[in-house]
């Protein structure tokens, strides 16, 4: 059994500890309020914009005979893959960041059994000290925009993919992020960027495209734009996640140090009283001698 001394140190310990966990769950609160806030402002700008390009691709397939864009084509020998994977920078977050290592390394094995190269994008120094440790080689490696996502960032790496894509010389973008759903509530997205699905249903509209109906500078134009927002809004999704992920991970924290200190206090507490019990059996045993 541990001494006194030992168990009033281990208190101290844990309590400091606790008001650690503690403090920074508050400080993971007040920063997944301004990340919910940033994520709510763009979420509708991002669902605007996949409406507005997968109703105008839909449109245009349905006047013409066919979109000549790589964007548009049914790819379907599929031979060369970029995933662009969205991790946190720090830890401290519980599952947040091994839910989607798991999710991207499923995804991987799916994909060679297909016999597909794979191209890894990696942003978040998690995903990456990961990848690096299991040997598994990462075409890029982007630190910090995941802490603080910026869209100009967001689009220089996507126009790599996208410049390479319409060369040909992959097939397919795929994002893998572990996004907000509340605050309590955090699930991994797995979304295909390109190529865009078009669906064709039955439409009469007429569609009418200036200048001098330049179909496929439009639909260029807006596959950019579309393929930028999605990277940037995933980073925004992610980072309020990790925010929600690491708030509940030190609010379980904290309540396990706070049960902790409650268990130890009764093991000092119960130590105390045998040492003082011990103490009074000495000196009514010592009395006892000297009668």
């Amino acid at each position: 059994m541990a001494t006194l001394k030992e168990l009033k140190q281990k208190i101290g310990s844990v309590k400091n500890t606790q008001k650690t966990t503690r403090a920074m769950k508050l400080v993971s609160t007040a920063k997944l309020k301004r990340a919910e806030e940033a994520l709510i402002r763009s979420r509708v700008y991002a669902k605007k914009i996949d409406e507005v390009i997968r109703e105008i691709s839909a449109k245009l397939a349905a006047v013409k005979d066919s979109i000549d864009l790589r964007a548009f084509s049914n790819i379907e020998n599929v031979q060369k893959v970029d995933i662009i994977v969205i991790t946190a920078d720090k830890g401290l977050c519980g599952g947040f960041n091994i839910q989607t290592i798991k999710k991207t390394l499923s995804l991987i094995e799916e994909l060679k059994t297909k016999k597909v190269k794979i191209r890894l994008k990696v942003i978040g120094k998690k995903a990456i000290e990961y990848f690096k440790f299991a040997g598994i080689e990462m075409n890029e490696q982007i630190i910090g925009l995941s802490s603080m996502p910026e869209y100009n960032k967001a689009a220089e790496i996507i126009q790599k993919s996208y410049k390479d894509f319409v060369n040909e010389e992959i097939d397919n973008i795929i994002t893998i992020h572990n996004g907000y759903i509340n605050k309590l509530t955090q699930k991994v997205h797995v979304k295909g960027l390109l190529p865009i699905e078009v669906e064709v249903g039955d439409t009469n509209e007429f569609l009418e495209v200036e200048p001098d109906n330049d179909y496929e500078t439009i639909l260029e134009t807006l596959v950019k734009k579309y393929i930028e927002y999605s990277l940037y809004y995933a980073l925004l999704d992610s980072l309020a996640a990790e925010h929600s992920a690491r708030m509940q991970a030190m609010d379980a924290a904290t309540n396990n140090a706070k049960e902790m200190v409650r268990q130890l206090t009764l093991e000092f507490n119960k130590a105390r009283q045998e040492a003082v019990t011990k103490e009074l059996i000495e000196i009514v045993t010592a009395i006892e001698a000297m009668k």
